[in-house]
């Protein structure tokens, strides 16, 4: 530190003795940071040029030695468009980018049925609230603004008594302003939870539905964290509705009354009314144009960033779930190498919004600090500059004469600094309306994804599922049907009501996995009650598969499965997964599992009865312990 400040002394010293202006030391200091500024940001994409020339000229293609080549952050490049490109060869159908278009709103309509189910409801109770609230925000700001500039008319008059009384008056209204200003943000945050709990009601219900939280991970490839988007994605899609209504009708508001106010003050200055407000939408007009025209694709952006996010955190509950396994093979250095590409991919999908971000909203600024500004400055101006005159007479005395001219410039002064406080609101008003369409575009992205996720649980819900196939649809030789690249389960599930036909039967039924691998082309089999049965054989032949497809898991893409009616939504047979799970709760939780201990004070089943279960296999030990 002492040798920086000798170094600093010496400087200054030889500056002193050079007798420059200070703005020349002021300008190198800010020419330096500007040329170090342009060095770090050109520098990259000069180094990455010839990479990126060199990969065009190949599409895509890259051997071995150009890999090895290249720095890590270009291979996570690569490596990423490649394994887009194959999910995007995986589609059977061009899926549309997120963004405003007819798609956005009919999903956006559906989800707002969901939010909003009726009329009268509660969600309807807190819109019509939060409505008041921002009403009357918006006369609260205008009557703000004739005291201030009132404040300084009485200023100017030096009329102590009057302004002494405004003043109070102004004190007075900043209590209920506050507290409607508090109202504001907390019926908003309401809001956002009454429309999360609408959803995620909704959502678990469709999750649950016919074994769905099975089928969505195992049968069907569209959606591979679902648990990501019925937390995060339902969360951040109610806060931005919630945020967005405010965002757009108090602006709408704010703009329709202030436009009222303006031209009514306009008219007291005996001016045209028409002449600012023509202006101001022109050039509102034109800006909202050239922004519409140069703004990025937010929707995807966003939708692309979440839908790493989550996988990001796929990868985290992998390692976990799976944490002893990987511990035995000593795999921590695929998982941590898995782990970081995940990250790294996170961060340069959000650098690349951040750098989208960087030269958007500086347009954005320029347009709406300066260029509005200096729009609001001529409309202030223009009532003065173009008003009527006031005739002052001669022929009184010189009193009244500086009284009319003294009223004259305070009418004046009150009238522009109303003016200008109005405009600040309404110029407010409007740069977030025009910082709402980046929110809507970036709601769609969680829109679609929310909605997709919806979708997806209603046709797995249906028997519709799609999932990459590892064979062709010509090499299924008339097994498995297709329609629009789906495959369709044509086989039927009989349900038995004979009490005394207990027996499961599978008729040509073939063993599918749920990729459209056949595993038995077609099985034949008779179990009658009391039958001991035993199937051996090699992995993969199909062993586990044949109780997925009698446990109804798994669709019957051909044949009969005939068998008995389950009583109470429960099969009449208890099939044992191969993997042990342990429910949340005690050991009575874990014995009458899948039961509650509502189904079990139901069925008249108590403690004693469970102690003589675990007599009956050698685990009572566990209860003492």
């Amino acid at each position: 530190m002492t040798v920086f400040s000798k170094y600093v002394g010496r400087l200054t010293e030889k500056y002193e003795q050079s007798r420059l202006p200070k703005q020349a030391f002021s300008y190198a200091l800010v020419g330096t940071a500007l040329f170090a500024l342009t060095i770090k940001v050109t520098v990259p994409y000069i180094r990455n040029a010839p990479c990126i020339k060199h990969k065009s000229e190949n599409a895509g293609a890259l051997t071995p030695a150009e890999i090895y080549g290249m720095d890590e952050e270009f291979k996570l490049a690569e490596a990423e468009k490649l394994l887009v490109e194959k999910q995007l060869k995986q589609k059977n159908k061009q899926l549309l980018e997120p963004g405003l278009n007819k798609e956005f709103l009919k999903q956006l309509g559906m989800l707002v049925r969901i939010m909003i189910p009726q009329k009268l409801c509660y969600e309807t109770g807190l819109l019509t609230v939060h409505t008041l609230c921002l009403i009357s925000r918006t006369f609260l700001s205008i009557y703000v603004a004739a005291l201030e500039g009132a404040i300084v008319k009485f200023i100017v008059r030096k009329d102590v008594k009057q302004f002494a009384l405004v003043l109070l008056k102004w004190f007075g209204i900043a209590i209920p302003a506050t507290f409607i200003n508090s109202m504001i943000r907390f019926l908003e945050s309401k809001l956002s939870l009454a429309f999360r709990t609408r959803l995620v009601r909704h959502s678990y219900r469709l999750y649950f539905k016919n074994q769905n939280y099975y089928r969505v991970s195992n049968l069907d490839g569209r959606i591979e964290n679902a648990d990501h988007r019925l937390t995060e994605d339902i969360s951040v899609f109610a806060s931005s509705v919630a945020h967005l209504y405010s965002s757009l009708t108090k602006p709408c508001f704010d703009l329709m009354l202030i436009g009222l106010a303006l031209m009514r003050s306009s008219r007291k200055m005996k001016a045209n009314i028409l002449s600012g407000p023509a202006l101001s939408v022109s050039v509102i007009a034109l800006t909202a144009h050239i922004l519409r025209v140069v703004s990025p694709k937010f929707g995807q952006l966003v939708s692309e960033e979440a839908n790493r996010y989550g996988y990001l955190r796929h990868i985290h509950s992998r390692i976990i779930t799976n944490a002893e396994e990987i511990a035995f093979y000593s795999g921590h250095k695929v998982e941590l190498q898995q782990l970081r590409q995940a990250y790294n991919r996170l961060v340069n999908q959000m650098n690349n919004i951040f750098s989208q971000k960087l030269w958007f909203i500086m347009l954005e600024q320029f347009f709406m600090k300066y260029v509005w500004s200096g729009t609001g400055m001529v409309m202030v101006s223009l009532p003065i500059l173009t008003g009527a005159a006031v005739s002052t007479t001669t022929s009184s005395s010189n009193n009244k004469t500086i009284e009319r001219t003294e009223s004259s410039v305070s009418e004046r002064t009150q009238y522009l600094t109303t003016s200008r406080n109005l405009l600040i609101s309404a110029a407010d008003a409007i740069e977030r309306l025009m910082s709402s369409y980046k929110e809507i575009v970036a709601l769609a992205g969680y829109t679609c994804r929310v909605a997709g996720m919806l979708d997806v649980f209603e046709e797995t819900a249906q028997g519709i599922y799609s999932k990459a196939s590892v064979i062709e649809n010509e090499e299924i030789n008339g097994i498995i049907e297709f329609r629009n690249g789906k495959p369709i389960a044509k086989g039927r599930i009989i349900y038995i009501d004979d009490p005394s036909n207990m027996s499961i039967s599978l008729r040509a039924v073939p063993v599918v996995t749920p990729n459209c691998d056949i595993v038995v082309p077609s099985l034949t089999l008779c179990i009658e009650p009391g039958f001991h049965l035993l199937i051996t054989g090699p992995n993969g032949c199909g062993k586990s598969s044949l109780f997925r497809i009698l446990s109804g898991l798994w669709p019957i893409y051909a044949g009969e499965l005939h068998i008995p009616r389950p009583v109470e939504n429960k099969p009449c047979m208890f099939y044992i997964p191969q993997r042990p799970y342990m429910s949340i709760g005690s050991l009575c939780d874990q014995i009458i599992y899948p039961d509650t201990r509502e189904d079990m004070k139901r069925k008249g089943i108590t403690e004693n009865e469970l102690m003589s279960i675990l007599k009956l296999v050698c685990l009572e030990h566990i209860a003492q312990r």
